[in-house]
C-alpha cells in the first residue's frame, strides 16, 4: 500500500474501469450504427467523451471504489457502484447538454449508461475476482493481540482476500525458540510469504532467520501495513515510540512541498467558499432571532497543531454556550440543540464560520477534528500516543469523520476515541494530496447524501 492509499491493486482496478468505459463506448457505437465503427466515428466519439471518463473516475474514487479495502475485496461493491452511475449518468447529461459537441449525444450517452454500468458490474463482480483469485496465496501470521487476531479472522474469514493464514505464531519467550518456529511453519505450510508483527521486540530479534528466508522466495509483510490496507485505521497496540519516530517525527521532512501544495490549497478553496458563504450569514441570523433571540456565534477554545490552543468559531446550535465545561465531567448538561440548531448541523452550516480559521492557518480544510482541552487531558492520560493526533493541524473533516461512525461528540468517551484516534494516526502517517482529495471528495459525497461528517 501507497502512502496516499493507493494500492496496486487499486489502480489495477481503475485501469479496468477506465478499459470498461472504452469497451462500452464502441459497444454503443455498434449499437447504435448497426455496424463496426470507423476509425473517423470512433475518434470524434472518443473526442468528445473522454473528459467525463475522467470524471468518471474522479467519481469512482470519490465513493470509494479505488479504496484499499476495495482492492482487497476483490473490487466488488455493488452499492457504490451503483451510487457513482447514477451520478456519472447526471455528470454526463450536464456535460453534453452544457458543452457543445459535435455528436448528438441523447440516444448515445443513454445507451453508453446502460452498457458502462453492465460492463462495470462484470468487470468487478466476476473478471477482477477471477484474477484476483489466482494470486490467493499461503501464509504465516507472526504476532499476538487483539488487532492480530481481527485481521486473522477477517483474512481466512472471507474469500474474497488474496492471503491465507494456515498458521499463526505467537511471540516466544526466546529469540530461538521464535526463529525455531518460524522455520518450522515455513517448512510445514510451504508459504510464501510471512506477515509479521515488526515493531514486537521478539520478532525483531529474528531479523536474521528472517533474512535469510527471503533468499528462498518468502515475502514479508509488516503486519501494521496490513492491518491498515484493510481496516483503514492504525493499529494501536503496534504504536511506539519507533512509530512515532518513523511516521510522524523524521517523516515530517519528506513533505515539505505537500505542506506549500495544503496550505495553497487552503487559502484559495476557504478564501472563495468563505466569500460565497457571506450570503448565508444574514440568513442563519434571522433564524437564530426568531428561533430563541440568542447570539448568532459561538466561540470555543480547542485544541490545535502542536498541543496549542484555538479558538474555534461557530454558528451556534445550542441553546446556550457554557465554553465547553461540561463536556470534561461525563458529558452532563443541561443544554439541548435548537430547532434552527437541527437544521443548521444537518447541513453542516454551523461550521461554515470555520472557513476564517483555515485562512488564519489553525486550521486545515482537511485533518483530525480539533478536541475540547477538557477532553484531551482525559485522553492523553488514559490513551497511549494520543498527542500524536496533534502533530498536525486539526481540520473541518478528516478521515476519521469518513470512516468512523461512533464519533465522541463532546462528551468523554474513551474508547470511542481510542478507535478514533487509530484513523487519525492513519492520517499523520499517510497524509498526501491524493489523501486529502479522496476525504475533500468523500465529505461531499457524505453532505449530499446527507450522511454527515
Amino acid at each position: 500500500m501507497t502512502r496516499d492509499g493507493v494500492s496496486k491493486e487499486a489502480i489495477f482496478l481503475a485501469i479496468g474501469d477506465l478499459i470498461a468505459y472504452i469497451f462500452s463506448l464502441i459497444l454503443t457505437l455498434i449499437f447504435r450504427y448497426h455496424m463496426i465503427p470507423g476509425r473517423a466515428l470512433l475518434t470524434v466519439h472518443l473526442q468528445s467523451f473522454w473528459p467525463l471518463f475522467i470524471l468518471f473516475l474522479v467519481v469512482n474514487f470519490a465513493v470509494g471504489l479505488y479504496d484499499i479495502r476495495s482492492a482487497l475485496r476483490r473490487g466488488w461493491n455493488g452499492g457504490a457502484v451503483l451510487s457513482a452511475q447514477i451520478v456519472n449518468a447526471i455528470l454526463g447529461i450536464a456535460y453534453f447538454y452544457l458543452i457543445p459537441a459535435e455528436i448528438a449525444p441523447k440516444a448515445n450517452l443513454f445507451i453508453f449508461l446502460v452498457i458502462s454500468t453492465l460492463a462495470l458490474v462484470l468487470w468487478r463482480a466476476i473478471m477482477y475476482p477471477t484474477v484476483s483469485a489466482a494470486k490467493k496465496q499461503t501464509a504465516v501470521l507472526i504476532g499476538a493481540g487483539e488487532e492480530i487476531e481481527e485481521m486473522s479472522k477477517e483474512i481466512n474469514g472471507q474469500s474474497r482476500y488474496g492471503l491465507l493464514f494456515k498458521e499463526e505464531i505467537a511471540p516466544r519467550a526466546s529469540a530461538e525458540d521464535m526463529k525455531s518456529a518460524i522455520s518450522e511453519a515455513v517448512k510445514r505450510t510451504g508459504a510464501s510469504i510471512i506477515v509479521a508483527d515488526l515493531h514486537n521486540a521478539t520478532v525483531e530479534a529474528t531479523m536474521p532467520l528472517l533474512y535469510s528466508l527471503v533468499f528462498s522466495g518468502v515475502k514479508f509483510i509488516d503486519a501494521s501495513r496490513l492491518y491498515e490496507g484493510i481496516f483503514g485505521r492504525v493499529p494501536l497496540t503496534m504504536v511506539g515510540e519507533r512509530w512515532l519516530v518513523e511516521n510522524s517525527g523524521s517523516a515530517l521532512g519528506n513533505r515539505r512541498m505537500y505542506d506549500i501544495l495544503k496550505r495553497a490549497m487552503d487559502i484559495v478553496v476557504a478564501g472563495v467558499l468563505g466569500l460565497i458563504s457571506l450570503v448565508v450569514y444574514p440568513f442563519v441570523w434571522i433564524a437564530v432571532k426568531l428561533d430563541d433571540k440568542g447570539p448568532l456565534f459561538v466561540v470555543q477554545e480547542r485544541v490545535g497543531k502542536n498541543g496549542k490552543n484555538i479558538m474555534m468559531t461557530k454558528f451556534r446550535s445550542m441553546n446556550a454556550d457554557d465554553g465547553g465545561a461540561y463536556q470534561g465531567n461525563g458529558g452532563k448538561t443541561k443544554l439541548k440543540v435548537t430547532r434552527v440548531g437541527k437544521i443548521i448541523r444537518l447541513t453542516r452550516i454551523d461550521e461554515l464560520p470555520q472557513l476564517w480559521s483555515v485562512l488564519k492557518g489553525e486550521q486545515s480544510l482537511v485533518g483530525p477534528r480539533p478536541e475540547l482541552p477538557p477532553l484531551v487531558r482525559v485522553y492523553e492520560k488514559e490513551i497511549p500516543y494520543y498527542n500524536a493526533r496533534h502533530l498536525v493541524k486539526p481540520g473541518l473533516s478528516g478521515w476519521a469523520q469518513i470512516y468512523h461512525h461512533a464519533h465522541p461528540h463532546h462528551a468523554v468517551a474513551v474508547n470511542d476515541a481510542r478507535d478514533k484516534l487509530s484513523y487519525d494516526l492513519f492520517y499523520v502517517k499517510n497524509r498526501s494530496f491524493m489523501l486529502d482529495l479522496k476525504i475533500a471528495l468523500q465529505t461531499l459525497r457524505a453532505l449530499v447524501s446527507r450522511q454527515g461528517v
